[in-house]
């Protein structure tokens, strides 16, 4: 039984859908590929539903199964010629797809004698042969080595920057996590967990923040060495414990870049590091400075209303 309220994969998403044997897959791609009609709810593949438009599913949608669907009695150039045909595309694209999945070189091999990588890119060649605006793959990296597994993951990417949707079913997660936007994982039909790995990558990049000096030099920052920010004379500067720098970006551009990483608006001309305040003081009612750890013991002013968003933050 699939018990999924929602799953939309956007034009140029790759997602993918990982399960063990008994999780559901298997249904899924039953389901997905029209083999066996919804119980409750609908399909949409490209807008064509899969059970009662069949036909037209494969015009609009490519498969990968875990079979490479490949005539072993005929050449790698032979079996793509033949698919050509069944599509009605120019002979031409079958040399052209073969080069894409690193082929061209054993075009007219028999096929029988390929090894199973390379029997997998030509399944996968297959599979996008007709240039489909979907492309549905079933375990795409199983019995492929290092080196198919790559190309094929820079194939996807490629697809992906073209635009078209991508949506991969495994039994497990290896090799995905470099090419998916999302991975959802399946369990006893319905989604367990889903994660975002891109994401979860950017968040972890190095992350540096430049400095412009006056002889043209550019100072990388590491956003834990600033104390703060602030604006004045028409731009911005960030201070260090070596001195004030000048950036190109503007106090509200630093503050998107930053928030990040610790820091708080604490007023509408400073940004401060919340890692290096050691003392919120009080002056007046409507008065208050932040007193940071460095040696000179620096107070930067702060507004009511950020104080009281500060207290909300920090919980005092």
């Amino acid at each position: 039984m699939i018990d999924i309220p929602a799953l939309d994969v956007a034009a140029g998403e790759i997602a993918a859908l990982v399960g063990p044997a008994g999780s559901g897959k298997s249904l899924l791609l039953d389901l997905l590929i029209g083999r066996t009609p919804p119980s409750a709810g609908t399909i949409r593949i490209a807008s064509v539903d899969p059970f009662h438009e069949h036909e037209h599913l494969s015009k609009v949608a490519g498969f990968l199964f875990g079979e490479d669907a490949i005539y072993l009695h005929l050449s790698p150039l032979a079996n793509l010629e033949f698919y050509c045909q069944i599509y009605g595309l120019p002979r031409s694209r079958a040399a052209e797809v073969l080069s894409q999945v690193g082929l061209a070189d054993q075009a007219n091999s028999k096929s029988d004698q390929l090894s199973s990588s390379l029997l997998r890119r030509l399944g996968f060649g297959r599979s996008y042969l007709h240039s489909p605006s979907v492309l549905l793959l079933s375990e795409p990296f199983i019995r492929c080595d290092q080196t198919t597994i790559r190309l094929l993951s820079n194939l996807m990417q490629a697809h992906s920057d073209e635009g078209k949707i991508q949506l991969i079913l495994s039994a497990e997660p290896s090799n995905l996590d470099s090419i998916c936007d999302v991975i959802y994982f399946l369990d006893e039909g319905r989604i367990a967990e889903k994660r975002r790995p891109k994401e979860e990558r950017e968040a972890n990049l190095p992350f540096k923040i430049p400095a412009k000096m006056e002889d043209k030099k550019v100072v990388l920052l590491n956003p834990a060495d600033i104390l703060y920010a602030y604006a004045g004379e028409g731009r911005a500067y960030l201070v260090t414990d070596e001195g004030h720098l000048p950036t190109q970006f503007t106090l509200s551009e630093l503050e998107e870049r930053l928030t990040r990483s610790g820091f708080f608006r604490a007023h509408r001309a400073y940004l401060v590091n919340l890692q290096h305040v050691k003392e919120v003081i009080p002056f007046t009612r409507n008065s208050f400075s932040l007193r940071l750890n460095d040696s000179e013991n620096t107070e930067i002013p702060l507004s009511k209303s950020s104080a009281s968003e500060l207290s909300d933050l920090l919980g005092y």
